[in-house]
């Protein structure tokens, strides 16, 4: 019987019965498992008794990483070869452990670093190691340059990100994708709204926008506009920087976290200024408006480089809802500005001829708007100024430059109205010198107004000119009107002989034409230093040399005969003295002479 089962057959007929073969491949497989199972064993208590392997270990957190990495190859290898084998069963299990701690570990470096990364530290950490072997191979010296460079808080929350990047690479290597980035999204989400919230970012709704007070929504509108640059350029960047660091080995991924994480809170930040664009407009309300836009327009590059992503479009298109928004309520505030100065009908004259509240207010008004010039030419670019043809008569001698650009345009237009408005307020003085005086005040104010602002690029030279030579004109109608009754008291050419009796009835018609208008406008008020001294200046020109040649040729005899003090008022400088105190309002009339 033996000799049947030990005979020896032909090779033709007999091939011996296939058996597996334990190679050395098979051998090294089996210890990666082994020292895998060390490992796993080892933390798999160690994590409930609290303490983590990232935290005070990163040495054997390496191997760990390592030996889970080789336990995944030996899964394969198991696969390949045979997929019934208890080996798998178990490597399945050991790899079960393996992603419970790694999940564990994930959710306790992104709950102690809950802290926004600076963005630089993420750009830097991103360039300076991206990937398991750069961490492998890290020297003492790469590690001391490092440290020379950051501070301590930098290079903490570095190591930060580069373990969720190892665990991240890790987990979704292993195939376990949705318990990596769904831990990643809640608590990342939480960071950033806790961010945002601690920025004064509020989610509010129309409605409840459109019922604040108008003191209420400006103090929102300021936290608004303090929070939105640190939210761009620093929270959202960083969160993207940050998504792209931990996630670098799927784009897919990171651009399905940052959306989770970031969308929600940016379609917020950007939808606020939408909601107050939605509320009833008015003039006071302009600043802040164009703040906003400011804001976002300033922003807009930044924007663009956060959100690319597709998935995140919606947000860059609620950023351009905006603006588009705001620029409607500028534009709907400009024209209620117009129709609010045209519109104004006060009866009541400014005491003194002194400047008008209507142009402290309007010329105000435009030189705060020139500071967002820049915003303004967007905004009205094609908005372009609808003028009536032709121009009420009450604008004739005024000109708008058609070839300006529109914001200039719409500037001088605002501007024509004013003056116009304030022609009409003119007509209510009684005295005619007076308003004259009035227009010579208020226009100056204009022209100051404008030189001392960035109007004066809007309006350029050739205006500035023209509305000086409209102040000249003006104090000149002024002189002539208010002091023509002196002026005529004097002789026309002091050459001429002329009678004692002449001489005499000149000093007296001097004497009550002069004293009548100091005293006429004590109280009249010329705001500018430089036009009060101006019109003083030419006062003196025409009357000083003229009295004192009278004085000077008459005086004694007048005295001698007829007694200083009936005839003889004024000394020369007393004119002098008189004309410096007018056009301050302060009420001073002419006495005798005190010489």
């Amino acid at each position: 019987m033996r000799s049947i089962f030990f005979k020896q057959s032909s090779p033709s007929t007999f091939t011996p019965p296939s058996s597996p073969r334990y190679t050395f491949t098979d051998s090294l497989v089996d210890e990666n498992v082994e020292t895998a199972m060390i490992f796993i064993e080892k933390w798999d208590h160690d994590i409930e008794t609290g303490s983590f392997l990232f935290q005070f270990h990163r040495q054997e957190a390496k191997e760990y990483i390592s030996a889970v990495y080789n336990l995944q190859s030996a899964m394969h290898h198991y696969i390949k070869e045979n997929s019934n084998t208890p080996k798998l069963v178990q490597a399945q299990s050991l790899m079960q452990k393996a992603m419970k701690l790694l999940e564990k570990e994930f959710h306790h470096i992104l709950k102690t670093k809950r802290e926004n990364p600076d963005s630089e530290s993420v750009s830097t950490s991103r360039t300076s190691k991206s990937s398991f072997s750069d961490f492998d191979s890290e020297d003492e010296s790469s590690r001391h340059a490092s440290e020379s460079v950051h501070p301590e808080s930098d290079r903490i929350a570095t190591k930060a990100m580069d373990d969720l990047k190892l665990i991240a690479d890790c987990m979704i290597a292993s195939g376990y994708t949705i318990e990596c980035i769904n831990t990643y999204k809640v608590i990342r989400k939480s960071v950033l709204d806790e961010a945002m919230y601690n920025l004064g970012i509020e989610r509010f709704t129309l409605a409840q926008v459109q019922k604040m007070d108008w003191e209420v929504l400006e103090y929102k509108i300021k936290q608004w506009l303090n929070a939105v640059k640190i939210a761009v350029k620093k929270l959202f960047y960083s969160e993207r920087l940050f998504c792209e660091h931990v996630f670098s080995a799927s784009a897919s991924i990171r651009e399905a976290c940052f959306t989770e994480i970031s969308k929600e809170g940016a379609m917020f930040l950007f939808g606020f200024p939408e909601n107050v664009a939605k509320c009833k407009v008015s003039p006071e309300k302009m600043f802040r408006i164009l703040d906003m836009y400011e804001a976002i327009s300033n922003l807009w590059v930044e924007i663009e480089a956060v959100f690319t992503f597709q998935s995140v479009s919606e947000v860059k298109l609620q950023a351009v809802t905006s603006l588009s928004k705001l620029g409607d309520a500028v534009r709907a505030m400009l024209t209620e500005f117009d129709a609010a100065i045209q519109k104004d009908n006060s009866k009541t004259t400014v005491p003194g001829g002194g400047i008008h509240p209507l142009t402290r207010y309007v010329m105000n008004y435009l030189t705060f708007l020139s500071d967002y010039a820049s915003s303004l030419v967007d905004i009205v670019e094609d908005w372009p100024l609808q003028l009536p043809s032709p121009l009420p008569e009450a604008y004739n001698g005024y000109q708008l430059n058609d070839e300006d650009n529109v914001l200039a345009v719409r500037f001088a237009w605002l501007v024509l109205v004013l003056v116009c408005k304030i022609d009409s307020k003119a007509e209510l003085y009684k005295d005619v010198a007076l308003s004259y005086l009035f227009l010579a005040n208020n226009l100056q104010y204009v022209i100051d107004k404008v030189r001392c602002s960035n109007l004066k690029f809007a309006f350029g030279d050739d205006w500035m000119i023209k509305y000086e030579m409209k102040v000249k004109q003006y104090a000149s109608n002024y002189e002539r009107l208010g002091w023509g009754k002196v002026f005529a008291s004097l002789p026309g050419d002091p050459t001429v002989e002329i009678s004692s009796e002449q001489a005499s009835d000149c000093f007296k018609r001097f004497n009550l034409a002069f004293e009548d208008v100091c005293k006429k406008q004590s109280s009249w008020i010329v705001s500018d230093p430089k036009l009060r001294d101006e019109i003083k200046v030419s006062l003196a020109n025409r009357i000083v040399p003229a009295y004192t040649a009278l004085y000077e040729k008459y005086r004694a005899e007048l005295t001698r005969n007829l007694g200083r003090e009936h005839v003889v008022k004024f000394a020369p400088d007393d004119l002098g003295n008189y004309l410096s105190d007018l056009f301050y309002g302060g009420g001073v009339g002419p006495g005798p002479s005190r010489k």
